[in-house]
């Protein structure tokens, strides 16, 4: 879906309603392969408002991603479930308008397109988190290994150093061998 602000001038009693469902699966997982492996369709309800030459669009998003665990790259699935509301202007003079933490794009050109699509797909790759972990995962499963590595968790890591920080009592004595060295690692 695209529109112009021109286009978007009519809606400025009536706001455009837009309950759809998408299919962004083939374009998320080319753009993002390593981020996202699978979308399920994305249900969106939401109002397009034009107000004073500007345009703002409030969606609710549903859908589920299949993306990798952060710890092992097993397959998970992650619903989403969010709302998003951006606006779009094509005057810089109008910035004043909106507060910071608003979402407001800039349209370069006049008669520019706004892209529902993309703003959707940017939207949803936001929402997956850095930390996936499946259900095993969670609940305790033993962490991934190979041959010659492992991955630990951060405590375990802790008590290592911990551990290998302190000396041997049979080798204490050597520490007074050098007096005039630091006690360098």
């Amino acid at each position: 879906m695209k529109w112009s602000l021109a286009e978007l001038h009519r809606y400025q009693d009536e706001p455009l309603h837009i309950q759809s469902t998408f299919d962004l699966n083939a374009s998320l997982t080319k753009l993002f392969p390593d981020i996202i492996l699978a979308v399920q369709p994305v249900k969106v309800d939401g109002y397009v408002t034009y107000n004073d030459g500007d345009a703002t669009i409030s969606a609710h998003v549903t859908t589920t991603l299949t993306v990798p665990s952060s710890r092992s790259l097993t397959p998970v699935q992650l619903p989403l479930d969010f709302t998003f509301s951006e606006t779009y202007i094509d005057d810089r003079s109008h910035f004043a308008r909106y507060e910071d933490e608003d979402e407001v794009v800039f349209l370069i050109k006049k008669g520019d397109s706004i892209d529902f699509d993309t703003a959707l797909a940017e939207n949803i790759v936001e929402q997956v988190p850095l930390r996936v972990l499946s259900a095993e995962e969670k609940s305790g499963k033993p962490m991934p290994n190979g041959k010659g590595w492992s991955v630990i968790s951060e405590d375990d890591y802790k008590a290592q150093q911990q551990k290998a920080d302190k000396v041997d009592p049979r080798l204490a004595k050597l520490q007074n061998l050098f007096p005039d060295q630091d006690n360098k690692k």
